[in-house]
């Protein structure tokens, strides 16, 4: 099953026996403004225009539990996830897409985490809402109650152990900014570079200008050129495990299976004890 639908193919799902259930999952990572602008208002998005029959998901109370050691998004209390995907008409059964306003990195986090715990059907709407051509509502829909109960998987999950020894014995692929990934800069973790050996690949770079994700013999060869190969562990990371839902989508997507560590640099960087290199060279 492919993990991304387009606009089209996604109109002609809505219109047939089993339609999917729509999760709108908008989210930035913004912080307020020193003019006083708030940051970024998820639900209000929403709530001006969303998808027919979509339900708003929020990601930092629902597909991640609050900061603190394990970094900026860990995993959710998978009770109140999977309560949250209940209310949004989840069930087992029933396909699900999932969408953001176009970035991808929100959606593919829930994408993620409905995978790993258990759901076999989900996929990402490829462009996001941009893509989307058909008519929006501001009405909230109330689903009948799904019944998916998360039941999380035995792989496809890093932690910092896990993660440093895949940088050294498979490949692990930074979905930051190449900036970012060089110690160059760094404003929001507390220490600036990358986990020694890991290699820089910044999501961004899977898509196109529209937003969508380029044709899957292209994803295939990027990440070649990166070292990846059938035979070798993946695993990928960020700064808190949301962008790099985004590149382990894209994989999925190229045909290559791939591991999160969620934690990512918000967890890796807040303990002292761990090497931190910078710089372009993975070590």
């Amino acid at each position: 099953m492919n993990a991304i639908i387009s606009a089209s193919d996604l109109a002609h799902a809505l219109t047939g026996p089993t339609p999917p259930v729509l999760l709108d999952v908008r989210w930035q990572l913004t912080a307020a403004k020193a003019s006083g602008e708030p940051p970024f208002d998820g639900r209000a998005a929403y709530e001006a225009g969303h998808l027919p029959g979509a339900v708003y998901v929020d990601l930092d109370r629902e597909l991640a539990s609050a900061p603190g050691a394990g970094g900026r998004h860990p995993l959710p209390d998978l009770a109140r996830f999977g309560a949250a995907m209940r209310r949004a008409g989840v069930s087992s059964r029933t396909p699900v897409v999932v969408y953001d306003g176009g970035q991808g990195w929100a959606a593919a986090r829930a994408w993620w985490l409905l995978r790993w715990t258990g759901h076999p059907d989900v996929r990402v709407l490829d462009g996001g809402l941009p893509a989307w051509e058909g008519p929006l509502e501001t009405a909230v829909p109330a689903p009948a109650t799904g019944d998916f109960a998360p039941e999380p998987g035995a792989a496809g999950l890093l932690d910092a152990d896990a993660a440093a020894e895949l940088a050294r014995s498979g490949v692990l692929l930074d979905a930051r900014a190449g900036e970012r990934y060089r110690g160059e800069v760094e404003p929001i973790d507390p220490v600036a570079g990358h986990i020694p050996g890991a290699v820089s690949a910044p999501t961004t770079e899977n898509v196109g200008a529209d937003g969508r994700f380029l044709p899957a013999d292209e994803l295939r060869e990027r990440f070649k050129n990166l070292g990846v190969s059938q035979s070798s562990p993946v695993g990928v990371y960020c700064g808190s495990g949301v962008s790099a839902a985004h590149q382990v989508l894209a994989l999925a997507v190229a045909g290559i299976p791939a591991h999160l560590y969620v934690g990512s640099w918000s967890e890796w960087s807040a303990d002292p004890a761990r090497p931190v290199a910078v710089g372009p060279d993975p070590q």
